[in-house]
C-alpha cells in the first residue's frame, strides 16, 4: 500500500509541472438509425455555461469542433424528419478528444420537428426496440458512482430492483432471481460470464475483466425485454466497447490496488476512418507479490486480462468489426473456511483439521461484426463469435480419522494431510453465428428480423470423497456438444409522436432434446404530454438449465448409473410489467415500476420430500433426478427519484419492495435464497470544477447510502430452547423444515469516493480513492458448522471495509 501511495503521489507531482494548455476537440459522426448512412446538414450544437457553438455535418455525417476549453457539455443534433438528440455532461478532459458515434431516428411525424428529445444519457436505452424495465450505462456513471468504481458489474446494484450478495462477489440479482439467469452481451453478442475467479455454476466472479478505459455507453433490461433476447429470465447486460480515436494515436495508464494497465488507440494511417483500440491490464497485487513485497501473504489473487477492438469501414461493403476480451486467474487460500471463501463439495462441515482450496480460470472471446447497409430504408448486421471458458477447482483437505486394527478395535486417532476431496473441471467452447435484418418501411413501421445458432462443446468432470470416507465418487464426467438455435421478429408500430408499440415473436430449439418454444413479446409507451410516460409490457421467455444437469448421473437401487435429465424442459415465465414516469423539472425526474413474473416449468427434485429447485442453486452443485414441475413467482414495485448531473451535482433515491417465492413437488410456497424483500439505494455527488490558478483541477465527492434484507438461509438445526443440535457423525447439520424462511441480518453500508483530476498540456491525471463499507458493517449472511468458532456456529459476513485507490493518467 505505501509503495501504490508514494508512486501515485509521485506521478501526479511530476505532472503537475508541465505547462498548462486546457483545449481540445469534440468531434463524430451522425447516421440514420435504421439505414446506418450517414446524415447530411445536422444541426450540431454544444453548450457550456450558456455559451453556444454551432455547426452542420457534412457529407459523410461528420461534425467537429476545435479548441474547446475542458470541462462539461451538453450537445444536441437535429434535423428536420428526425426526433432530436440531447446529450448532457459530456466530459471533455485535456489527454483525450471526445469523440461521439450517435444516430438519429426519423420522426413519426415526418418534415416536422417534434419536441420528444431523446436524452441519453438520462437514463433511456439505446435500442428503440425496449420500451420498459430499461436504462443505459455510461462509463462516465461508472466512473462517477460511489461502489462501482471501474466495474460494470458492480454499477448496477445502484437501480431500483438489482442487489449483489454482499460478500464481495460482483453476482448481479435481479428482482429476486437467481444471477445465473442473467445474459451477458459484448458487441450484441452472447458471451461467457465475464469475471475473473468465476465458479463453476457461471454465478458471479470477484473482478470484472471489463474496465472503464474500453466501455461506451451499454443498456441494462430487467423484465419483458424485446424479441431479440433470448435464454434469459431475469435480465440482459448488453455491454458496448467504444471504437478507438481514428485521427490521432491516444494512450492511458493507470496503476491501482486492484489493476495496473495499459490503453493504446489510434489509426491505421492518416485520411482511413478506421482504429484500433487495445488494453492490456495486471494484477497489482501479483505484480508485487512477483517482485518479493508480499511474501508473507496467502491467497494472493492473481489475474490478467485483454481486451481490444478494431473498426473497418469500408466504402462499398460495409463496416467490419474485430473485437476480442480474455483473462486468467488462480489463487490458492491454505486453511480457508466458509468465512472467507466458499468451497464447493461443502466438507467443511465435518471432522478436519483444515482444508485448502486452489483456483484457477480463463475466459475468451472473439468476434467479427459486420454492418452493410442495404438501401436508405435497411441494413443487414451478421457476427461471428467464438468463446472459451475453463475452470478448475481443487479442495485438499487435513483430517481427523479412527484407526482400527484387523479385529476391528480402536487403535488410535490419526491424521491425513492434503488430501485431494473435491476436483472439478469445466471447459467450455462456443460458437456462434447470427445475422439480423431490419428494415424501415416508412417513419411510422420497422421490422426486426434475425436467426442465431449456437454450438457449445463442453468437457465437464467432477468428483468428490464420498461421506467421511477416502472412497471417491464421480458427480459428473461427460464430453458432449449442445446445440441451439434462436429466431425472433420484432415490430415496431409509431401510431404518433405520444405513441409506440413493440410486438415481436421469439422462437428457442434446443437440438439436445428437440424442446422448443414460441414466446411472445408487447410492449408500448404512451406519452399524454411532454412530462409524462406510461409503459406497459409483457413478455413470455424461456432459458435453458445449467449444462451439468442434463447429464446428471444417478445411480439407483439396484446399481446402475441412468442420466435422467436429458429429457430436461426450458425454464419459463410470464412476465408483466406496468410503468409510470414523470419529468418534474429539466433534470428531476420520478419513476415507478410494478412488475409480477410468473414462473413455471421450473426443475425440481422428482421428489416430495426434496425441496430443491435450480432457481436456489449457488455455487454447491446438486445432482438429482429433475423435473420440470415447480412454480415460482417474483413480484414487486420499484420507485426512483433521480436528479441528473447538473450544476455540477446529482443524486439518486430508489427504494424496491419485492417477494420471490417457488414451490417443489410438497407443494410448499418457500422464500427463495435471493429474496430480500427490499432495497433502499441512496446516492449523493457534488463536483468542484475549475480550482486553482489556472481553473483547471476539479475536486469530486461521490458517497453512496445502501439498505436492504439479507439473503435467505437453511439455519443449523437447534433444539427447543436454540442450542445447537447438529450430529457431525451422522452428517445431520441443516434444518430443512426451516429453509429459506428467514435471513440472519439486514444489510447496510455506506460508500464514499473521492476524484481529483488536473488538465495539463495534452493530458489528464486522475487520481481516485473509493473506500467500501466505510463503517466495517459485518452483517451475517449465512451460517456454518465450526467447532472452532464459539458455540461451534461460524457465519459468512458482509466484505469489510476496503479502500480502493487509483491513479490514472490520458496523453
Amino acid at each position: 500500500m505505501k509503495n501504490i501511495l508514494a508512486l501515485l503521489l509521485l506521478l501526479l507531482v511530476a505532472g503537475t509541472s508541465i505547462a498548462q494548455n486546457t483545449q481540445q476537440t469534440i468531434r463524430g459522426t451522425i447516421l440514420d438509425t435504421d439505414s446506418k448512412l450517414p446524415l447530411q446538414g445536422v444541426t450540431i450544437q454544444i453548450e457550456q455555461n450558456n455559451n453556444r457553438l454551432s455547426t452542420i455535418t457534412d457529407a459523410q455525417g461528420n461534425f467537429r469542433f476545435e479548441a474547446l476549453t475542458i470541462g462539461r457539455y451538453t450537445l444536441s443534433a437535429s434535423s428536420i424528419g428526425y426526433d432530436k438528440l440531447v446529450l448532457p455532461n459530456l466530459v471533455l478532459t485535456a489527454g483525450k478528444e471526445l469523440v461521439l458515434s450517435l444516430s438519429l431516428q426519423e420522426a413519426a411525424t415526418a418534415l416536422k420537428e417534434v419536441f420528444v428529445t431523446n436524452d441519453k444519457n438520462k437514463g433511456q436505452a439505446f435500442n428503440d426496440m425496449s420500451l420498459v424495465s430499461s436504462r443505459s450505462v455510461s462509463p462516465e456513471q461508472t466512473n462517477r458512482y460511489a461502489g462501482g468504481f471501474n466495474d460494470p458489474s458492480k454499477i448496477l446494484s445502484n437501480f431500483a430492483g438489482v442487489a449483489n450478495t454482499q460478500d464481495g462477489s460482483n453476482d448481479i440479482i435481479v428482482r429476486g432471481n437467481s444471477p445465473k439467469y442473467l445474459q451477458w452481451r459484448l458487441e450484441g453478442v452472447q458471451i461467457t460470464n465475464p469475471n475473473h475467479f468465476a465458479d463453476q455454476s457461471a454465478v458471479g466472479g470477484s473482478i470484472s475483466t471489463l474496465n472503464n478505459n474500453l466501455l461506451a455507453t451499454s443498456d441494462f433490461y430487467t423484465g419483458a425485454f424485446s424479441a431479440e433476447f433470448g435464454d434469459a429470465l431475469s435480465g440482459v447486460y448488453d455491454v458496448k466497447l467504444r471504437a478507438g480515436n481514428n485521427e490521432k494515436f491516444e494512450s492511458i495508464a493507470s496503476i491501482g490496488i486492484i489493476g495496473t494497465d495499459l490503453t493504446f488507440e489510434g489509426p491505421f494511417k492518416k485520411g482511413y476512418k478506421g482504429s484500433f483500440l487495445v488494453n492490456y491490464r495486471y494484477s497489482t497485487v501479483s505484480l508485487l507479490d512477483n517482485l518479493g513485497l508480499f511474501n508473507d501473504i496467502d491467497g494472493v489473487l492473481n489475474f490478467q486480462d485483454a481486451a481490444f477492438k478494431v473498426v473497418l469501414p469500408t466504402n462499398k461493403l460495409g463496416t467490419f468489426s474485430i473485437y476480442g476480451l480474455g483473462g486468467i486467474s488462480n489463487f490458492r487460500f491454505n486453511d480457508v473456511t466458509p468465512a472467507l471463501w466458499q468451497t464447493p463439495g461443502n466438507r467443511f462441515i465435518r471432522n478436519k483439521t483444515g482444508e485448502d482450496f486452489k483456483k484457477k480460470s480463463h475466459l475468451l472471446n472473439v468476434g467479427i461484426n459486420h454492418t452493410l447497409t442495404l438501401n436508405r430504408n435497411s441494413h443487414l448486421f451478421t457476427a461471428l463469435t467464438y468463446s472459451s471458458e475453463g475452470i478448475d477447482d481443487a479442495v485438499y483437505e487435513s483430517f481427523l480419522f479412527k484407526v482400527y486394527d484387523d479385529n476391528g478395535n480402536y487403535v488410535k486417532d490419526s491424521i491425513r494431510n492434503n488430501q485431494l476431496n473435491f476436483d472439478g473441471g469445466i471447459k467450455k467452447s462456443t460458437y456462434r453465428a447470427e445475422m439480423t435484418y431490419n428494415h424501415k418501411f416508412n417513419a411510422r413501421h420497422k421490422i426486426q428480423l434475425g436467426t442465431k445458432y449456437g454450438l457449445q462443446q463442453y468437457d465437464f468432470n467432477q468428483s468428490m470423497l464420498k461421506d467421511s470416507s477416502s472412497i471417491r465418487t464421480t458427480l459428473v464426467d461427460f464430453t458432449d456438444n449442445l446445440s441451439t438455435i434462436r429466431n425472433f421478429i420484432n415490430w415496431r408500430f409509431r401510431i404518433n409522436e405520444a405513441f409506440s408499440t413493440v410486438a415481436g415473436i421469439h422462437n428457442m430449439n434446443v437440438l439436445l432434446n428437440k424442446k422448443s418454444t414460441i414466446e411472445p413479446r408487447f410492449a408500448m409507451n404512451y406519452k399524454p404530454n411532454r412530462s409524462s410516460t406510461w409503459s406497459l409490457g409483457y413478455g413470455n421467455h424461456s432459458a435453458m438449465e445449467s449444462i451439468h444437469h442434463y447429464f446428471t448421473r444417478i445411480e439407483n437401487q439396484s446399481g446402475q448409473t441412468t442420466e435422467p435429465n436429458k429429457d430436461l424442459d426450458l425454464l419459463k415465465a410470464n412476465h408483466f410489467v406496468l410503468g409510470y414516469e414523470r419529468k418534474l423539472s429539466k433534470n428531476l425526474l420520478i419513476k415507478m415500476e410494478a412488475y409480477y413474473q410468473q414462473l413455471y416449468n421450473l426443475p425440481v427434485a422428482n421428489s416430495d420430500t426434496n425441496l430443491f429447485s435450480t432457481i436456489n442453486e449457488g455455487l454447491d452443485f446438486q445432482y438429482v433426478d429433475l423435473i420440470n414441475k415447480g412454480k415460482g413467482s417474483n413480484y414487486g414495485i420499484e420507485l426512483t427519484l433521480e436528479r441528473f448531473f447538473n450544476r455540477n451535482y446529482y443524486y439518486l433515491i430508489n427504494a424496491s419492495v419485492y417477494n420471490s417465492t417457488y414451490k417443489a413437488l410438497d407443494g410448499i410456497k418457500r422464500n427463495t435464497r435471493f429474496n430480500g424483500n427490499y432495497l433502499v439505494n441512496a446516492l449523493f455527488g457534488k463536483e468542484f470544477p475549475k480550482l486553482g490558478k489556472k481553473q483547471n483541477k476539479t475536486f469530486a465527492i461521490n458517497s453512496r447510502l445502501f439498505f436492504g434484507g439479507g439473503k435467505k438461509h437453511i439455519p443449523l438445526l437447534r433444539n427447543a430452547t436454540g442450542n445447537l443440535a447438529v450430529d457431525p457423525a451422522n452428517n445431520k447439520f441443516f434444518d430443512y423444515s426451516r429453509a429459506y424462511k428467514n435471513g440472519l441480518d439486514d444489510l447496510y453500508h455506506m460508500t464514499i469516493s473521492f476524484s481529483y483530476k488536473i488538465d495539463i498540456r495534452r493530458t489528464t491525471h486522475e487520481i481516485f480513492l473509493n473506500i467500501d463499507n466505510i463503517t466495517n458493517n459485518r452483517a451475517r449472511l449465512t451460517e456454518f458448522y465450526d467447532p472452532s468458532e464459539s458455540g461451534s456456529v461460524g457465519y459468512m459476513r458482509q466484505s469489510s471495509a476496503f479502500p480502493n485507490l487509483l491513479y490514472r493518467i490520458y496523453f
